[in-house]
C-alpha cells in the first residue's frame, strides 16, 4: 500500500497555489477537496484508481498545501502593511 505517489506532489502544488492566490475560505476548500476525492471514485481513468489510504493521505496533503499557501498570503500582506507604515513615518 502506497500512501504517497507522484500525484500527491501535484495535489500539494495545486492547493498551495490556491491558498496563496485565490481568496477563499476553509469550508469551500474542504468541500472542493473532499468533492474531488469523491469524484475520483467515479472517474474511469488510471490516475483516479487509488486505495483508501492514499485517498486519506491526499486529503492530508491538500490541507497542508492549502494551509501553507494561505499562510504565505497572510505573511505577504503583513509585509506590505509594515513596508507602507514604515514609509509614512517621519525621518530623523
Amino acid at each position: 500500500m502506497v500512501l504517497l505517489n507522484i500525484y500527491s506532489i501535484s495535489h500539494f502544488i495545486i492547493w498551495s497555489t490556491a491558498g496563496r492566490f485565490i481568496r477563499t475560505n476553509w469550508p469551500l476548500f474542504f468541500l472542493l477537496s473532499i468533492g474531488w476525492e469523491a469524484l475520483e471514485l467515479l472517474l474511469p481513468f488510471e490516475f483516479a484508481v487509488e486505495d483508501w489510504g492514499n485517498k486519506c493521505m491526499d486529503l492530508i496533503v491538500n490541507t497542508l498545501g492549502y494551509f501553507l499557501g494561505s499562510r504565505m498570503r497572510y505573511d505577504a500582506l503583513i509585509g506590505q502593511i509594515s513596508n507602507t507604515t514604515s514609509q509614512n513615518q517621519p525621518g530623523p
